[in-house]
């Protein structure tokens, strides 16, 4: 090496005759390199070596926080249980009770209106069955009325049948007596 200090050989043990200073890995232990070196590690770990501070900061505000959120988890918690003892002495009987009431009325109402549909039902079925009951009695009448319309039809037919016929033989006799008439005045 060059300057003026001595060499330390390979295994760090003392030059012979190099008197009795003890040396550690840097050189000797007083030296002002080595001083340095110390000053320097401790501004280090000071400064950029936070582990200390931040663990201390890190159980203050967990701390902190545990205290904090553990009372105001209490203050909600008797929120809360007041709350569920109000509704259970107060809220939910009046509940309960109008609802009774409610339904009772509901279910009046609603038998009302069943009965109400029911007489409405057989009042139209009444109806319906006079109307079809006044139906057939008129198509039996329609029928009976046809029926006589029918044979009055084969009355006067046979009677226009029977004139006519009479008509015919008379004017058959007629046209028979012009024959015999013409027949005498044409032999004239």
């Amino acid at each position: 090496m060059s300057g003026g200090g001595t060499e330390t050989p390979v295994g760090c043990e003392p030059a012979p005759g190099g008197g009795g200073k003890k040396k550690d890995s840097l050189g000797f232990a007083g030296s002002p390199a080595h001083l340095i070196i110390k000053d320097l590690g401790e501004i280090h770990s000071r400064l950029l070596d936070h582990r200390p501070v931040i663990q201390g900061e890190t159980r203050y505000f967990v701390k902190e926080f545990e205290e904090k959120r553990g009372l105001r988890e209490m203050r909600v918690l008797e929120n809360l249980k007041h709350m569920i003892q109000e509704t259970n002495e107060h809220t939910l009987p009046t509940c309960r009770a109008t609802m009774q009431d409610s339904l009772n009325q509901v279910l009046q109402r609603l038998q009302a209106a069943t009965d109400s549909v029911c007489r409405l039902q057989q009042r139209e079925q009444e109806r319906k069955k006079i109307h079809d009951d006044l139906l057939i009695a008129r198509e039996k009448q329609h029928e009976t009325q046809w029926e006589d319309f029918m044979k009055e039809q084969h009355g006067k037919q046979a009677e226009v049948d029977g004139e006519h016929r009479k008509a015919l033989e008379k004017l058959r006799e007629q046209y028979a007596e012009m024959e015999k008439g013409l027949a005498r005045f044409s032999t004239f």
